[in-house]
């Protein structure tokens, strides 16, 4: 389908708007004031994505970036670092938050098209106890890959890096941003992935299509420390009961479907002459164009999409997209490529 203004709009996933279904679970949803952890359906929704992950305990904050940057916090103190790759979307999107909010250092590897190596990280990790280096008190994987075109990591490099990390005394920080893409294309299930991490950000907001909201998991220990950092950055919430609702609905109608946007991403890729085997999930990566021009074009045929680069452009499915907007999109960008 188009949105309200005829678009078809394959920028990303965060674009996608609530269904009726979902407005109308917002529109009854029961509330509290959260602050005060009186509101029964963010605590039920904070319950619920816990045991879906594993995890003792989790806190509902506003959005990923501020999940992320407090999750990395809860494992790294200030003056210490957080490794990861060089592509990840917590030292490329996230504003240089880890360092101008929380004093950490950042450091990054460049991997082989995002794909998690767990023996090239390992190798970078600088110890405790020598004041010549900045220790390394944690690692963040981000899965599925943005930058990487949705790439989901391989299962034995995390259960890998993992393993190394408890005797190493180095946490791991889950970029989940769409985990559950990852999970749904890998049959991988969700507790899975929610034991390799120490401390996970997941977010609602994304292919699940609520419209506000992320969760952050971890023991009950460090999930406290959470709601404190949480106040501190602003994102104490009241009320906030209409938003868990949405949680709540898209958990219940809106992850199997996921492979719907898999399968339709698959399409528009062949149609476009991309191989579909590159397609892990629901992004479609164009490189090698002139993506100002292409996106520009695009925007004036009616299908939106989104510039990476100079020469690369990003096409994500969601809930939004029918099969008639693959189409229809196909039709528009074929022959600019």
């Amino acid at each position: 389908m188009a949105d309200g203004d005829g678009f078809v709009d394959l920028r990303s996933d965060t674009v996608t708007k609530p269904t009726a279904g979902m407005r109308a679970a917002m529109a009854d949803a029961e509330v509290g004031d959260d602050v005060y952890g009186e509101d029964p359906l963010v605590n039920a929704l904070e319950e619920r994505v816990a045991e879906l992950f594993g995890h003792e305990a989790a806190v509902f904050v506003p959005s990923g970036t501020m999940g992320n940057q407090i999750g990395m916090r809860l494992v790294c103190q200030p003056g210490q670092e957080v490794l990861g790759d060089a592509e990840a979307h917590v030292v490329t999107y996230e504003m240089g938050a880890a360092a101008a909010v929380f004093g950490l250092s950042t450091r990054t590897v460049v991997s082989a098209g995002g794909v998690l190596d767990a023996d090239q990280l390992i190798e970078q990790v600088r110890p405790f106890g020598n004041w010549h280096l900045t220790p390394t008190a944690a690692i963040a994987v981000e899965n599925t890959h943005n930058r990487a075109g949705g790439l989901v990591q391989p299962l034995a490099q995390l259960e890998k890096l993992f393993a190394w990390s408890r005797d190493a005394g180095v946490a791991v920080h889950l970029d989940g941003a769409r985990i559950w893409n990852a999970a749904v294309a890998s049959g991988v299930p969700l507790s899975t992935y929610g034991r390799l991490a120490d401390t996970a950000s997941v977010c609602l907001s994304k292919g699940l299509g609520a419209p506000v909201g992320s969760v952050l998991l971890s023991s009950a220990d460090r999930i406290a420390e959470a709601r404190l950092w949480r106040k501190r950055l602003g994102g104490g919430m009241r009320q906030v009961g209409v938003l868990a609702a949405a949680g709540h609905h898209a958990l219940d109608h809106h992850v199997d479907r996921l492979a719907d946007d898999h399968a339709r991403a698959r399409t528009l890729a062949e149609r476009l002459g991309v191989d579909p085997a590159t397609v892990h999930t629901n992004m479609v990566v164009l490189d090698g164009v002139a993506a100002p021009m292409l996106t520009e074009a695009a925007r004036a045929q009616g299908v939106l999409v989104s510039q990476v680069s100079a020469t690369k452009v990003r096409l994500l499915t969601h809930l939004d997209v029918d099969d008639a907007a693959i189409t229809r999109a196909a039709e528009v960008l074929a022959p600019l490529l």
